[in-house]
């Protein structure tokens, strides 16, 4: 069976260009060892009717890219609007932070019928679909009456909210029972899984029975697959990577002090102002520690239209600004704050350089640096992980040292406990971590998904289906494909 995977961002996988988010550096040797099509935004827009959608298609090992042009009209309102002004903070639980129109779900629903359309040149009898992520809720939803009947999965990145805060994303209810088209709904996390059934059974009136939900749609199987990494090919990546001009200035521009890192995309999610806080907290409780640590923090900006992440950016400069005055000296910076991005192979060497790797989101998905950190370490002389109990690989990583990202104290105390932490039980937490990591790698969450999905379908096509009249969508503006 021949797949095809859906994300809204792709990347070409060039080992010296910047890979931004887990879910493209994890899709990355999906695509590349089974012959997958990846399908995905070019990051460009088109403006009218487009006769032929894909901008560009190239090889990526045995598989393929697709590129395509999203329609210009609804882009904003799609992107920036309703995936990451309503669902993107609903999701990581802060549904204070919604902003959102009528028309940007209107354009949300337009752009995943138009990809939809898009889809059908890959369809063939013996092919399945696998949609990641917010973006395209509804994507299965919109192949279904298009008449696909093939396997079609989804898999959710980020986390699942309790009840009453997705309940705040306007449409909710028609986004749910459109996901309910998919035969496999795949969560990082048992408590993501959990929430969604819960807001089925409450919200929908649909029973749950052993993970699987029958609606209108036929049935629905709901899992938990906890994301990833190739291990082994990350660890061989980082003992290459010190060697490399970057991570070597690095390395001599530390003149013998101890390193910590973070790197996140410059999101609100990440709880990047509670973890400078923490090292400044740090620094002013143990002043012996300034000059004997610095933090590394690659924060790479995105969705700087919307005004939380511009408000978010100007916040954290001047704090990181404040911080290195208040304890920096004329030959010593607290704090390297820098907002760019890396290629996988420089954050490989970057990873192995520092001592401690500090992952404190207030809410994640998995977060695939926390396991990236771990996989690139020195197995006789490993780093130390300081890890945000509410990241999806507290459950995995659960010898790192597990930190309340709302707790600046606390955090403060966990790092300077990691730089004085003794070789043997860095070695033993860091043992205890692989040995996880290897059993729950990439392969296996590819496996794991692909055999369920199929097993889910067959199914789906051995229950009858409730006969019920379909909801009548209101007409659409045009937007031809």
């Amino acid at each position: 069976m021949s797949l095809v995977v859906v994300s809204n961002r792709i990347t070409r996988g060039n080992a010296n260009e910047p890979v931004t988010g887990g879910l493209a550096a994890a899709l990355l040797p999906i695509v590349e060892k089974s012959g997958a099509i990846w399908v995905g935004s070019s990051g460009r827009v088109r403006e009218g009717a487009q006769k032929e959608p894909f901008a560009e298609i190239e090889a990526l090992g045995t598989g393929a890219l697709a590129m395509l042009d999203l329609p210009a009209a609804h882009y904003g309102g799609y992107y920036e609007g309703f995936a990451n002004s309503a669902l993107w903070p609903a999701l990581h639980s802060r549904a204070d932070l919604i902003r959102v129109s009528q028309g940007d779900y209107l354009s949300y629903r337009e752009v995943n019928a138009f990809m939809a359309r898009a889809l059908l040149r890959f369809r063939k009898p013996e092919t399945a679909f696998w949609i990641q992520d917010y973006h395209f809720l509804a994507l299965g939803a919109e192949l279904r009456d298009l008449g696909v009947t093939e396997p079609i999965g989804f898999f959710l990145h980020t986390p699942w909210p309790a009840r009453d805060i997705i309940e705040g994303v306007p449409h909710h209810r028609e986004l749910v029972e459109a996901m309910l088209a998919y035969d496999l709904i795949g969560f990082q996390t048992e408590d993501d899984c959990e929430n969604f059934a819960s807001y089925i059974s409450s919200s929908l009136g649909l029973v749950v029975d052993d993970g699987v939900v029958t609606s209108k749609h036929g049935t629905t199987r709901i899992a938990v697959f906890p994301i990833g990494i190739d291990v082994e090919k990350f660890a061989r990546q980082a003992t290459k990577a010190i060697s490399h001009p970057d991570v070597s200035r690095l390395r001599r521009s530390l003149n013998g002090e101890k390193l910590a890192i973070g790197v996140d995309r410059l999101d609100y999610s990440k709880g990047l102002v509670n973890r400078v806080s923490a090292f400044d907290r740090m620094w002013t409780v143990h002043p012996s520690l300034a000059r004997t640590v610095s933090l590394l923090q690659i924060a790479t900006p995105s969705r700087g239209a919307i005004e939380a992440y511009g408000n978010l950016q100007s916040e954290l400069a001047k704090l990181v600004s404040d911080v290195n005055g208040r304890h920096g000296e004329v030959d010593w910076t607290p704090i390297r704050y820098l907002n760019k991005g890396f290629s996988q192979t420089v954050l490989a060497g970057l990873y192995r350089t520092a001592q401690v790797g500090v992952v404190t989101p207030l809410h994640d998905g998995m977060n695939l640096v926390a396991k990236e950190y771990v996989a690139a370490q020195n197995p006789a002389d490993p780093g130390v992980l300081v890890l945000s109990k509410f990241a999806g690989a507290a459950n995995e990583l659960d010898t790192a040292l597990l930190v309340n990202p709302h707790d600046i104290d606390g955090m403060a105390r966990a790092i300077a406990m990691a730089l004085s932490m003794p070789l043997l039980e860095r070695r033993m937490r860091w043992e205890a971590m692989m040995a996880k990591l290897r059993r729950h790698s990439i392969q296996q969450w590819f496996t794991s998904f692909f055999e369920t999905l199929q097993n889910a379908r067959a199914d789906r096509e051995a229950m009858q289906p409730i006969v019920e009249p379909p909801i009548q969508w209101p007409p659409r503006r045009s937007v031809n494909a």
